[in-house]
Order: C-alpha cells, then structure tokens, then sequence
C-alpha cells in the first residue's frame, strides 16, 4: 500500500515548511516505508567513475543538513543532493517562506539558504556508511563579502565526504548571488574553488558541478558553456529555481515572492537544457532539473541532454513511490525506442543536428 495516498491530505493541512520538517522526522526515525528496488540494467549509468543504479535524484534543498540522505535512497533515488550548505549555520529568511501552489502542481520558496552550517552537515556526513551516492550542494552566506571563499570552504571540508560537489550560484533568496553566474565572477569562482578542492583532496578531489538558474539570458549560456568547457567543471546542472510568474498560474499563491518550481517550469527548463547541450557540445554531463512528474517527462530531459535527472517539488503532491514509477515508465520508453541503455538515449533528439 502506498501510505503516501493516506497519510498525504493530512500532511497537506500542515503549512508547507512544517510539513516538510514532520516528513524530515519520519524519515529519521525510519517510520518512512522502502520503496521496492527497481533498478533494471538498462537504467543504469556511469560518470565520473561512479556507477549510477538509476538516474534518478532527489534534488538540493529537500535534505538541507543531510539528514537523512540514506532514507531517500531507500527511496529508490539513484543518488542524493543535499544542502545547500553555507559555512556558517543560517536561519534563512522570516517565516512564512514556503507555499504550495496545488492548482498548479507548484511550489514557491524564499528559504534563504537555512541550514547548520558546514561543521553539523559535515558531521552528520561523516557519520554514515559511504553506500550510494551523496553529492552536496554549496552555497555561501547572507552577509559574505567574499563569495568565493565561502565556496572555498564548503569545498574543502565536504570533498572527503562526497562524491560530487555542485557550486549553487542560482538562488534567487540570497541578494546578489545570481550575480556571480557572469563569466568574470564565475571564472573567479570556479578557478578558486577547484584551487581548494586540490589543496584538500590531491590525489582524487570528486567532480564540480554548477547550477544555474532558468532566467539567464540566453546569450549568457555560451560565457557558462565556455566557463564549463575550459576544465573548470565536470558538469553543470540546468536547472533552480524560477523568479517568472507564467501567466497561466492559478494558485492564490502565486504571487509570492520566491523562487517556482515544479510543473510550470518543465518547457522553459527543458528548453534551457537543450541549448546547454548544444553549447557544450554533448561533452559534459548535466543533470536535468525542473517540472519532472513523471517517466515521459524524465525520458523528455534525457533526450534532451541530461545524463542525469532531478526531482522534488513533485513529490509535495505524488510522495515517494512516484520515483518508482518514474524509472518503470523511463525503462518502458528506452524498450519503446530501441535503447538498450539510458547512456544511449542521453542527447538523442540531437543526433543529426551537428551534435
């Protein structure tokens, strides 16, 4: 039986953010059931010399103090984001600053990157056993000056405890940090960064990461792309959040301040990553992000270009068994179109464009 469907409507009379921390609960006492492991060959995939089970995962900002990383991978998620962890511990911006948008499959937050800060999140890392794969997603504080040695430190202290680290530049709830994504800053950022991943991990530091935000220009993708291209970075992810309020929200909520995720941000997401493909040339991985509520529209993103998928705003309205239906549906569509594997689908709606 899928508790989700019972427990659910309940949970959902809660406010979203109180919601949240009960779900977090549950999942730490293990009152949260497994999901069954589903994880056909074709599904899964290797980069950066990790063996993926599936490419499914659970995205930055549900799991911000890596809690309960391995809970959701008992989930069925392939791998686990957590964060984002800044170095200093951070209460975020006043409540309320999550909300529902049920008309329109959708959330709106302005957290502002809350969370223990990097000796609580480090510790909690360090405690459990290294089965699955773990990334964590760093971002810096409210009133540091000097972003990129918030970056630094977040990369030092959590290289040895992950197995990718992702530089979140992209929020669009912490003043000014947007602003880094300019080719300048983010050559600055990255080239710092990696300087301190070598300083703590010389021989073998994990791969970096970056995530951008939707509502990039689009001629600011080729800086980005050149950024990623240069050796800075071993993948990008596309996307976070969204500051745009499309005009077909119904939601009472919609006009909060925050950043949209879930249904509403699928075309523009999935557009933004095709472009990324393009101008990178299909020789980075990326890990799609943005609107995912189902196989057909994780199997669209791979095609796309994404190795790799992200969800979890859906799971507000669908619970945890909606990631295994995501991989049955995606082993049915790469059967469907003659893929023997998901590596072999990533990029296909390329092939015989120049790529």
């Amino acid at each position: 039986m899928d508790y989700f469907r019972l427990a659910g409507p309940l949970v959902r009379l809660l406010d979203a953010e109180t919601a949240h921390g009960l779900t977090i609960g549950l999942l730490k006492a293990g009152l949260v059931p497994k999901q069954p492991v589903y994880n056909p060959d074709a599904l899964k995939i290797r980069l950066w010399g990790r063996e993926f089970s599936n490419p499914v995962g659970l995205a930055a900002g549900f799991d911000k103090n890596a809690e309960v990383p391995d809970a959701m991978l008992a989930q069925g998620f392939g791998f686990v984001e957590i964060g984002s962890v800044t170095p200093r511990p951070q209460p975020g911006n006043p409540k309320p600053r999550m909300f529902r948008l049920p008309e329109d499959r959708a959330v709106i937050n302005r957290m502002g990157f809350n969370n223990q800060g990097l000796d609580v999140v480090a510790g909690h890392l360090a405690a459990r056993p290294r089965m699955g794969i773990v990334g964590a997603n760093l971002g810096k504080n409210k009133d540091t000056e000097d972003a990129a040695s918030d970056y630094e430190k977040g990369a030092a202290r959590l290289a040895p405890l992950s197995d990718y680290l992702v530089i979140n530049v992209s929020s669009p709830n912490t003043p000014g940090l947007r602003a880094l994504q300019g080719r300048d800053q983010l050559e600055s950022l990255v080239g710092r960064t990696r300087t301190a991943l070598a300083g703590a991990m010389p021989s073998g530091a994990p791969p970096l990461l970056l995530k951008i935000a939707p509502d990039l220009a689009w001629e600011d993708l080729g800086d980005i792309a050149a950024v990623a291209l240069d050796g800075g970075l071993d993948g990008l992810i596309v996307s976070n959040t969204t500051v745009a309020r499309p005009e077909t929200l119904r939601s009472a909520n919609a006009g909060q301040t925050g950043g949209l995720s879930g249904a509403p941000l699928f075309e523009s997401s999935t557009a933004m990553l095709r472009r990324v493909y393009e101008l990178t040339q299909g020789k980075l991985p990326i890990i799609g992000v943005g609107g995912i509520a189902s196989g057909s529209e994780a199997y669209a993103k791979v095609r796309a270009g994404a190795s790799l998928i992200q969800l979890y705003s859906a799971m507000v309205y669908e619970g945890p068994a909606l990631v295994t239906r995501i991989k049955r549906e995606m082993a049915e569509l790469l059967a469907r179109d003659g893929f023997t594997s998901i590596s072999q689908a990533v990029g296909a709606d390329h092939r015989g464009h120049g790529l």
